[in-house]
């Protein structure tokens, strides 16, 4: 059996809020409790919970946006903490992120294809020729067309912004990519084609996904595995079809209770 591409061990975040009649007092607020976690090579793993789970938090902490309280991330056997420079740098070129709202993701005074070069330039790979062909392969990928790259974000529906999002992502041939809630934001009839197009993406590039999401309709395509959040804990775990089929948590049982049209389980 092969490594975990990365690991998180008993993660904590804490966030401080003001209270008190005048603010001058503080609340801490554990938006992760111990949370622990693995996603496989090429496998997707599926964080599912309510609004205010910590679903997203776990997402950022992962990838290094925010910083942790307590616990460890290891990407490809390397803890992210130590890592500095050069090192760190390289990592954060394998772990990339595709965004819940397609409009708010990209720059509306960036053209498509500097949007989705901008990490070739950050990073300095290949020269402007090279860059360009990339980018060109990269949008074609995606479903779109290398004219597209003179066109600004705001000439494109919902889905087709998704897609340029998917490619800004992808560019740097990434080895883990976070989905947060990445179809949320769009009509049903879209769903399923960005949906099947992350799949076919994966396959074809041997990707890994941890895919954050509350609606569990869409878990059961997208994921090998999920985990269950609630109040920034880890409540269940395991593989689609069991958490499916005998969820052990009557948290669980809820949410899949909730989803429309599905068969209600016993309690």
């Amino acid at each position: 059996m092969s490594e975990p591409l990365i690991v998180a061990r008993n993660l904590v975040k804490i966030y401080k809020q003001r209270s008190g009649r005048f603010g001058f007092g503080s609340t801490a607020i554990r938006a992760l409790d111990d949370v622990s976690v693995e996603v496989k090579p090429g496998s997707t793993l599926a964080v599912v919970g309510e609004s205010g789970s910590g679903k997203s938090t776990l997402a950022r902490c992962l990838l290094q946006l925010q910083p942790l309280n307590g616990g460890q991330v290891e990407f490809e056997g390397r803890d992210l903490a130590r890592l500095s420079g050069e090192e760190l740098r390289a990592a954060r070129r394998r772990l990339q992120m595709v965004f819940q709202d397609p409009f708010a993701s990209l720059n509306p005074r960036m053209k498509v294809g500097e949007i989705v070069g901008e990490g070739l330039l950050i990073h300095r790979l290949g020269n402007a020729a090279e860059r360009r062909e990339k980018v060109v392969r990269m949008l074609q990928n995606v479903g779109l067309d290398a004219s597209d790259m003179e066109k600004y974000p705001h000439e494109f529906s919902g889905g087709q912004r998704q897609r340029i999002g998917i490619a800004r992502a992808l560019i740097l041939e990434p080895r883990l990519v976070v989905c947060d809630e990445p179809v949320s934001a769009l009509d049903v009839s879209i769903q399923a084609q960005i949906l099947l197009l992350l799949k076919k993406l994966q396959q074809e590039m041997a990707l890994s996904y941890l895919f954050i999401s509350h609606d569990l309709r869409v878990v059961r395509h997208m994921a090998d595995e999920i985990v269950v959040m609630r109040h920034g804990r880890v409540v269940e775990q395991g593989g689609v079809e069991q958490i499916y089929r005998e969820p052990q948590q009557e948290y669980t049982r809820n949410l899949l209770n909730s989803i429309p049209g599905q068969h209600r389980l016993a309690h």
